[in-house]
């Protein structure tokens, strides 16, 4: 018994030490914006907050209603509905999925601009001589901004709503059909209520998605909170500024994840109780057919085929000119911090998911929520919040040494690959516990306790009997935190040492020269591995949906 207790103790002990590092970020941005002198927060509204403010709404208004109009409307068709073409758009909708968002912001900036292909071509066919002679709409704006990140996060709100279209129950829909309700009636006045908390769970996601982007805004010239804390740091190292524009973000996160939370507790009752495994799927012909198919088409055009193409495009045209020694050596560093980060982050995430299952004490439980709300941190705010503390340590170790041997030990932590990894860990750590913690959900406490009947201790069930379990789980953790790794730009930008550039930096160096079509290799390879969740995330919805449907 006490064996037990000491053993359970030290579980609990690892959980809570391993969250109060990873809420060492917000502890030190909340000490920073304390710290300042002067009145910072009146400076702020004065100034820049307003801009952010209006910027920050209308982002969000519009990516909320592109990504609600694309994602909801995909997902019925794909899931309630038969047309030429369906199964080939079932798993391609989910493509856009591998474009972060300045990679797409990259490819349309070339594409649109006064110099680009599409304006040059006009002004050849229609005799234009300058800009002043016609009117196109600005890609550099709110307005582009919104259509890239529509375009690219559509896919949550499809994943989601799809999903619940498919759980929903054919008795609802048959009592629709039997009552004179058509097509469109049925899914306005039956199908849409019953989605609306997996649809508000997509929508949300990709709210918070928008506000932690940085690079398209960058490129794009629209001043958010992101971005207002990389130009602020990096622009005036005003530190306690930084931190209360991140704190400021922070508050707009804490009010998504209520409602994503909110809204998955409901979506979770109505899935229990109207789950059916065969479903009604509406035949279309003719012209309904041809307009479903050119629906689904559009997003993935344009979010997906047509940016990928001119990518290939590109870097068949300038892999003369590019430099592959950089490339390879931008390639290495982000191959060895995304398998670094993907080996601690599902060793640290199995090990904290199996301390909460050990543990019976709520604390622990809240501790291990906590870890896992990082992931919704955007990554300026990660860096900031990492930066502040270890430079704050190496000051004054060399403080130390400077007064007691007159040496000086320089940046120790600061400027390192080390903090690099440790913010990838903070904000990707929650991937891997996700994961961790459905591995162990599959695994019966009868396992364990035929174990401990045979004297294992609790750390050689977790090797012998949990791991090779959760093979497939540790799989998909340690892919979905190596991809995000890759792709993650701003705490990269922050953090990364002298000299020292990945994929993602390098293409977004390139993108701020104006050497577009020189970064379309980085481009690729990103894009390319961020094909690898998109897969997988199409076999598991092909595992899970219903095997058979009726045709109404």
């Amino acid at each position: 018994m006490i064996s037990s207790l000491k053993i359970s103790g030290s579980w609990n002990l690892f959980t809570l030490t391993l969250v109060i590092l990873f809420v060492l970020p917000v502890i030190s941005l909340m000490v920073t914006a304390g710290s300042a002198e002067e009145n910072v927060w009146e400076h702020l509204l004065s100034t820049v907050m307003p801009g952010y403010l209006e910027n920050t709404f209308w982002l969000m208004l519009g990516v909320g209603s592109g990504t609600l109009l694309l994602g909801v409307s995909s997902g019925w068709l794909i899931s309630m509905t038969e047309f030429p073409g369906r199964r080939v758009m079932e798993w391609a909708l989910l493509l856009p999925l591998a474009f972060p968002g300045y990679i797409i912001a990259m490819v349309y900036v070339e594409l649109l601009e006064y110099s680009g292909p599409v304006q040059s071509q006009l002004r050849l066919w229609f005799g234009w001589n300058s800009f002043q002679d016609y009117w196109f709409p600005p890609i550099a704006s709110v307005g582009g901004a919104v259509t890239m990140l529509s375009l690219v996060l559509y896919p949550y709100v499809y994943l989601l709503a799809r999903t619940a279209f498919l759980q929903q129950s054919a008795a609802l829909l048959e009592v629709g059909r039997m009552l004179g309700k058509s097509l469109k009636n049925s899914f306005i006045n039956v199908a849409l209520p019953l989605a609306r908390p997996a649809i508000a769970i997509g929508v949300s996601l990709a709210l918070m998605e928008t506000l932690a982007d940085f690079g398209t805004m960058q490129l794009f010239a629209v001043q958010t909170f992101t971005t207002g804390i990389y130009n602020t740091w990096f622009g005036t190292y005003n530190a306690p500024a930084a931190a209360q524009l991140s704190l400021s973000l922070l508050m707009f996160f804490c009010v998504f994840i209520f409602l994503e939370r909110y809204s998955r507790r409901k979506q979770r009752s109505h899935t229990k109780d109207s789950i059916m495994n065969v479903q009604p799927r509406y035949p279309l012909s003719g012209i309904r057919a041809i307009t479903a198919l050119v629906f689904c088409l559009l997003p993935v055009t344009f979010g997906f085929a047509l940016p990928a193409g001119l990518l290939i495009q590109w870097a068949l045209e300038s892999w003369r000119n590019v430099m592959l020694d950089r490339f390879f050596s931008d390639a290495g560093n982000s191959l060895v911090l995304a398998c670094v980060t993907a080996f601690i982050g599902v060793v640290l995430g199995i090990l904290l998911a199996y301390g909460t299952r050990l543990s019976k004490r709520r604390r622990v439980h809240l501790a291990a929520r906590i870890v896992s709300l990082g992931y919704a941190i955007p990554g300026p705010v990660v860096a900031l919040g990492v930066l502040l503390p270890f430079a704050w340590f190496d000051r004054t170790i060399d403080a130390w040494f400077k007064e007691s041997y007159g040496i000086s030990t320089g940046y120790i932590l600061s400027g390192t690959v080390f903090i690099l990894i440790f913010a990838y860990l903070v904000r990707f750590l929650a991937l891997a516990f996700g994961a961790a913690e459905s591995g162990f959900g599959r695994i019966t406490p009868q396992m364990e306790e035929a174990s401990r009947s045979l004297g294992k201790t609790n750390l050689q069930t977790l090797k012998q009997v949990h791991v090779p379990l959760m093979r497939g789980s540790m799989l998909a953790a340690g892919l979905l935190v190596f991809v995000d790794v890759m792709k993650e730009l701003p705490a990269t930008l922050m953090l990364q040492p002298f000299n020292f550039s990945t994929l993602a930096t390098r293409a977004y160096g390139y993108a701020t020269e104006e050497l577009l079509k020189e970064a379309s290799l980085w481009c690729l390879t990103i894009v390319a591995v961020g094909l690898f969740p998109v897969l997988f995330l199409n076999r598991q919805l092909r595992e899970t949906s219903p095997r058979h449907y009726k045709e109404i």
